[in-house]
């Protein structure tokens, strides 16, 4: 979808909130960047750097950044958005262009942002609260951004296949971690998505563990959780796999979190709530003695941030839409002991889901 049907669908929703225009770029910290701000601003005009406002109305279309930015806006800032210069800020800069309602996006304004606003404002410009309006159309991707996210995890795929293939016994978490995001660039990706967490043994117990100079020994589960980043998109996928013979506990935990991540799978349509979907992995677990180890949500949105909407978890009031693309992560983590993480990356379609990870999930064993 272009630039321009993207405008178009934001400035739709904005009359039906009767706003006549919209302020999108982050408002947060001067010379900072909030990443869901930034990530509005290149989903909606094509820019990917970190000093940029946009305004959107019916008939608006400005872009403005800081004379850092001008090339860069030149080759990216779609060209249906008239481009202006901000000399020193941006908001000073674009208050010349503001006029009516204008919404802005509560959650990514700091107080001292909007108090700034408000004393900038010429008279008859009303300043609204309206966060969360682009986060709405950016949940449903569409097939340029379907594709991207597709190949980014098919890269991820692809780096897991190398991974166990090379070996893992006597490596540190952290020397595969290294690897890993070095062969997702060798492959073509931007970036990974987020530093891979690699957990060996009890730090597999540890959902967030940060990937340490521990080695990875036999007899033991390895858990890898990882995505890339292509033109932008990411991906998330996690596996866990033996390292070598495991007892007869840790085949179990394996086998329970794979059939109830084989559930949920089964579960994501549209109309579904996120709450029920969650569930149905949550319930298998909770009844075989685990409830209290599976203590994160079943997945969330992923596009140009890792973690967007929408949320699915227990405490989610979100419906699951086609567009949606999400991640479904049941698991299971015994403190001390080890962990089990099974985590694919779908796209949910018309009448049920597709699944864009390919890596095989019946238990791997490797050395």
């Amino acid at each position: 979808m272009s630039s321009s049907s993207r405008a178009g669908r934001l400035a739709a929703l904005l009359a039906e909130r009767e706003l006549d225009q919209l302020l999108v770029g982050d408002l947060v910290r001067p010379g900072d960047s909030a990443p869901d701000a930034i990530s509005n601003l290149r989903w909606l005009t094509g820019f990917s750097g970190t000093s940029g406002l946009a305004i959107v109305g019916a008939k608006d279309r400005v872009f403005l950044t800081d004379f850092r930015y001008l090339e860069r806006a030149q080759r990216e800032v779609a060209p249906e958005f008239e481009r202006a210069t901000a000399e020193r800020e941006l908001l000073a800069a674009a208050v010349k262009w503001l006029r009516g309602r204008v919404g802005y996006d509560d959650a990514q304004t700091s107080v001292k942002n909007l108090r700034k606003l408000e004393q900038l404002v010429a008279e008859g410009v009303e300043l609204v609260a309206a966060g969360g309006l682009v986060e709405r159309l950016r949940r449903r991707k569409d097939a340029g951004e379907l594709r991207a996210i597709a190949e980014a995890a098919r890269l991820a795929d692809q780096v897991y296949g190398w991974v166990f293939d090379r070996g893992v016994v006597g490596r540190t978490e952290g020397e595969i971690m290294i690897d890993a995001h070095q062969r997702m660039r060798e492959l073509g990706a931007d970036n990974p998505s987020f530093p891979a967490i690699v957990a060996a043994g009890e730090n597999s117990a540890l959902p967030h563990h940060s990937s340490s100079e521990r080695p990875v020994g036999a007899g033991e589960l390895l858990l890898i959780d990882m995505g890339a980043v292509v033109d932008g998109y990411c991906s998330d996928c996690t596996r866990t796999v033996a390292v070598g013979e495991i007892d007869d506990d840790a085949r179990e935990v394996y086998e329970l979190v794979r059939s109830a991540q084989a559930m949920a799978l089964e579960a994501i349509r549209p109309g579904v709530g996120a709450r029920d979907a969650d569930a149905v992995a949550r319930d298998p677990i909770a009844q075989a003695g685990h409830g209290e180890h599976f203590g994160h949500g079943l997945g969330h949105g992923v596009g140009l941030e890792v973690h967007e909407a929408p949320r699915l978890s227990q405490r989610s009031d979100q419906t699951i839409e086609v567009g949606d693309v999400v991640t479904v992560e049941p698991g299971v983590y015994l403190p001390g002991r080890f962990g089990v993480r099974i985590e694919d990356l779908v796209t949910v379609t018309e009448d049920g889901c597709r699944n864009l990870s390919s890596f095989p999930k019946d238990l791997r064993v490797v050395s």
